[in-house]
């Protein structure tokens, strides 16, 4: 039965996912499949999720709770809320959650859905939401702590327009976030009367039983994982020299294990500030990837971890901090630190290479695939997403047909893993031509500092950023630069490769090393 609980509450998210994938309008949500689908319990507790982007699903839990704190009294049948505040459990202002409660007989709250999208455009100084030379949150998008969208069934469409033209820097694109929310609206909706049948099925005793069960099992799982485990420390820098330090210390009494990150840097004037809840996704994460057994990642992973985040750090910052890199930059270093730390496996690209571009008209983003990390006994994969990422790229035809763009190269970026005795995985090469002028920006990491290797094992190379002008001039970019292009440019990614693990036949060097 447990087994058969845990396919069942996985199978709601998978159905979610599939709604909203196929009623999306944005190449964001439909193509790429930026986003992900979850069922908690009447607590926001997470109960199991479809395997989608894991820097959401960690993370989804504290919007659920926010609102449930906040917004409980008022709280009706048919009614359906939005978030995406980063100091509420939101990633970064593009990661839009909605959330759809359930009710009983009573009244009362039974279970929440809830999906997360990133959308194409919120706002911003930039199009597409991911300005490299963000300051503060206003420049990153519009804002919202919990507001209700639908109410008793109704769509409060002018209420959610206001929304995104408000502020100094509104969306660009409105209709096309009414239409994703819309989208989303829906996947909650299916996830409701799939857990309506549960009910009828097997009792609503019986549902919240078995919500229990799978968390304690979980629980369990993790347990066992950390009865193998030894203590360990870590110190990652970041390609500005700032840095995260975590340290793991294994409680054998309890079988628990405490994630401690004091001594990371404080809080950055840039945007590679993460949301404490994107450090504890990261860890859920971590955490998870090390149970072998097939279990739905949800809140009981994180009941034996005990996870210490210094207030006013680089990963618990204070308001207004900007925040848009710590979500798809600085939650892949925590995750590389974790392992790391464990000793379990040399770092992955460690950046999902955020690339926007676009105009008034039109915003498109995209996250770039890159090297795994090499572990004990096996090699690291070649361009692929890795850790706190899983979408997808979108494909040439997708993209041609809907932006004025070529794509000229997409291809294995060879020998850009590191060597060992198990390889690290090798990084790409992207090529876009631009046939209009526009607005493009990169947010990326290891444009200086490499991909760490572990026990002996080399690092990968690091990543490279070109702009190809018409007239054949090279303008090399850093690692977060926003440029303007004229229509005959090229722009040029070649995203870092994994770390490599163990030594290899003759001399082998690490830029970091295990403490």
């Amino acid at each position: 039965m447990l087994e058969i609980f845990n396919n069942r509450f996985m199978s709601v998210a998978e159905q979610m996912g599939f709604t909203l994938q196929n009623t999306a309008h944005s190449v964001n949500i439909k193509e790429r499949l930026d986003f992900s689908c979850a069922v908690f319990d009447r607590k926001g507790n997470l109960i199991a999720n479809a395997p989608h982007i894991p820097v959401h699903l960690g993370s989804m839990g504290e919007c659920v709770k926010t609102l449930i704190q906040t917004q409980s009294k008022e709280m009706q049948a048919g009614d359906v809320y939005l978030i995406n505040s980063p100091y509420h459990g939101g990633t970064h202002l593009p990661d839009i959650t909605v959330v759809t409660p359930m009710f009983g007989s009573n009244g009362e709250i039974l279970f929440c859905l809830a999906s997360r999208g990133h959308h194409a455009d919120v706002g911003g100084i930039s199009p597409g939401s991911v300005p490299p030379g963000s300051r503060t949150i206003t420049e990153e998008g519009v804002l919202s702590e919990g507001m209700k969208i639908v109410k008793q069934g109704c769509f409060c469409e002018e209420s959610l327009k206001a929304w995104l033209d408000s502020g100094k820097h509104p969306a660009r694109n409105p209709g096309q976030n009414l239409a994703d929310i819309r989208a989303q609206i829906a996947a909650n909706e299916k996830g409701l009367s799939e857990l309506r049948w549960m009910v009828e099925e097997f009792s609503l005793e019986t549902v919240e039983a078995y919500m229990g069960h799978v968390q304690d099992n979980a629980e369990e799982a993790v347990r066992r994982v950390i009865d193998r485990l030894a203590n360990g420390e870590f110190t990652y820098s970041l390609d500005d020299g700032n840095a995260i330090k975590v340290k793991v210390t294994i409680d054998r009494k309890n079988r628990g294990a405490r994630i401690d990150f004091t001594g990371t840097s404080p809080q950055l004037p840039n945007n590679f500030n993460a949301p404490a809840s994107v450090c504890i996704a990261a860890v859920l994460y971590a955490f998870r990837t090390l149970v072998k057994s097939d279990i739905p990642l949800n809140a009981g992973c994180l009941r034996p971890l005990e996870i210490i985040i210094p207030e006013g750090s680089l990963l618990n910052p204070k308001p207004p901090a900007a925040v848009v890199a710590g979500n798809v930059e600085t939650s892949q270093y925590i995750v590389d630190a974790l392992f790391g730390a464990l000793g379990t496996l040399a770092a992955s690209q460690g950046t999902m290479n955020n690339f926007t571009f676009g105009n008034a008209d039109f915003q498109y983003y995209e996250t770039i695939c890159g090297g795994a990390g090499a572990g004990p006994g096996f090699s690291g994969t070649d361009a692929v997403h890795t850790h706190m990422t899983n979408s997808r790229i979108t494909d040439p035809e997708i993209l041609e047909t809907r932006f004025p763009v070529l794509l000229e190269e997409f291809s294995i970026r060879e020998g850009s893993g590191g060597d060992g005795k198990f390889r690290g995985g090798n990084g790409v090469v992207r090529k876009l031509r631009f046939l209009k002028d526009m607005n493009a920006a990169i947010l990326s990491s290891h444009r200086k500092l490499p991909p760490f290797g572990l026990n002996g094992g080399m690092p990968g190379k690091c990543g490279r950023n070109m702009l190809i002008r018409s007239d054949g001039s090279v303008l090399e970019i850093g690692g977060q630069a926003e440029v303007e292009l004229k229509s005959g440019d090229v722009f040029v990614i070649e995203t870092p490769g994994g770390g490599g693990y163990g030594k290899n036949s003759g001399r082998s060097f690490s830029f970091y090393r295990r403490q």
